[in-house]
C-alpha cells in the first residue's frame, strides 16, 4: 500500500480562456506544479473526478454551467468533494466572494492577477490540501494491520468502479478470512492473534501492486481491490497469496503455528446483470463463503452467476 503523497502536485484549471491556461502554466510550472485544464464545466468536473487533482483553479464566469454551479457539483461528489477550489474571477465584490466561500472554496483570486499573489495561494491552497490527506490517510487506517479499512474500500470501491464503467477495464474484488481464527484466540490468546492478523496483512500487502488496494474488512476478514485485472489474473493472484499464508510460520511459546485462509473472488466481467458496488461484494462475499463451506483453505470464484472451485494450479473443476 503506497501512502506517500503524491509528487508532483497536479492543478486542474477550469477556464474558458485558452490564455488564462497558458499563463496559470507559465507561472506554476517554475514551482514543479503539473497544470491541466479544460475550457468548460462539464469536462472539468469529469477530468476532476477521474484523475487525480490536488487543487482547482476555477473560473466563475463559464458559459452554461458557471463556477459556482461545477463547485456545487465538485462539492457533492464523493471523489472531488475535498479537493481545495480557488475562485478566479473580475468580480472584486464582498458578496461574490462570500458566495464563493460559502460554497465551499477555500479562497477568492481577482483577474488581473499578480504572479506573486497567484503563487502564494496556489501553494496555500496546496498545504491545505496536503494537511487534508495526512487526516484523511490516518482516519482510514486500520489501527492495528496498517492496512485501509473497510469504509475506505468502500468508498474506493465505488470510484474505481465508476473507472471500470467508463473505460470498459475489468475490476477484480478479493475477499479472503483467516480459518479458523477463533480456534486461534481461544488457543494461544488475542495477543498472538493479533500477531497473526498483523502477517496475513503483510502477505496480502506484499503480493498486491500499488494500484491495488488491501484493507482489512472486519475482524479476520480482508479483501483486495484488484484494478484492471480480468478473473483469471484474480485467481493467479489469490492462489499465491493462499499458498503464502499456508507457509507462513508464526512462532509462540517455543511453537510454530501455521494458519491458512480461504478465498472468494468476483470480477465485474463476469457478473450477470448491473455491476454495483454491492453487486460485487455480494458475489465475492458467496465464493468466499463457499470456499468456507468446502472445507476451507481453498478459492472459488463467481463466474456468470455460477460459484465455481479452482484447483491450485488455477485450474477449474465444477459448479457447485
Amino acid at each position: 500500500m503506497n501512502t506517500e503523497l503524491p509528487n508532483p502536485n497536479r492543478v486542474l484549471v477550469i477556464d474558458d480562456e485558452q490564455s488564462i491556461h497558458k499563463l496559470i502554466a507559465a507561472r506554476l510550472r517554475p514551482e514543479g506544479i503539473v497544470v491541466t485544464g479544460e475550457l468548460d464545466g462539464v469536462r472539468g468536473i469529469a477530468r476532476a473526478i477521474t484523475e487525480s487533482i490536488d487543487l482547482i483553479l476555477l473560473d466563475v464566469g463559464l458559459p452554461n454551467l458557471d463556477g459556482f454551479q461545477v463547485c456545487r457539483k465538485l462539492k457533492e461528489h464523493p471523489s472531488t468533494r475535498n479537493i481545495p477550489i480557488i475562485f478566479l474571477t473580475s468580480d472584486s465584490t464582498m458578496e461574490a466572494k462570500i458566495r464563493g466561500l460559502d460554497m465551499g472554496a477555500v479562497d477568492y483570486v481577482t483577474k488581473p492577477f499578480e504572479q506573486a499573489e497567484l503563487r502564494a495561494r496556489v501553494r496555500a491552497g496546496l498545504r491545505t490540501k496536503r494537511l487534508q490527506d495526512i487526516l484523511e490517510r490516518q482516519s482510514f487506517l486500520d489501527g492495528l494491520t496498517g492496512l485501509w479499512n473497510r469504509p475506505y474500500l468502500d468508498q474506493r470501491l465505488e470510484s474505481e468502479l465508476n473507472v471500470a464503467h467508463r473505460y470498459g477495464r475489468p475490476l477484480g474484488l478479493m475477499m479472503t478470512d483467516i480459518d479458523h481464527f477463533k480456534v486461534v484466540n481461544d488457543t494461544h490468546g488475542h495477543l498472538f492473534g493479533d500477531i497473526v492478523l498483523q502477517g496475513v496483512a503483510e502477505e496480502l500487502r506484499g503480493y498486491a501492486r500499488r494500484s491495488d488496494i488491501v484493507a482489512r474488512y472486519g475482524g479476520e476478514e480482508f479483501a483486495v481491490l484488484l484494478t484492471d485485472t480480468p478473473l483469471s489474473a484474480g485467481t493467479f493472484v489469490a492462489e499465491r497469496l493462499r499458498a503464502s499464508v499456508e507457509n507462513r510460520r508464526f512462532e509462540v511459546h517455543d511453537q510454530v503455528v501455521t494458519v491458512t485462509a480461504s478465498f472468494g473472488l468476483a470480477c465485474t466481467e463476469n457478473i450477470v446483470g448491473n455491476v454495483t458496488p454491492e453487486a460485487l461484494i455480494d458475489a465475492a462475499d458467496r465464493a468466499l463463503f463457499a470456499s468456507k463451506d468446502a472445507g476451507r483453505n481453498c478459492i472459488h470464484i463467481c463466474e456468470g452467476g455460477q460459484i465455481v472451485r479452482v484447483t491450485g494450479s488455477a485450474g477449474l473443476i465444477e459448479a457447485q
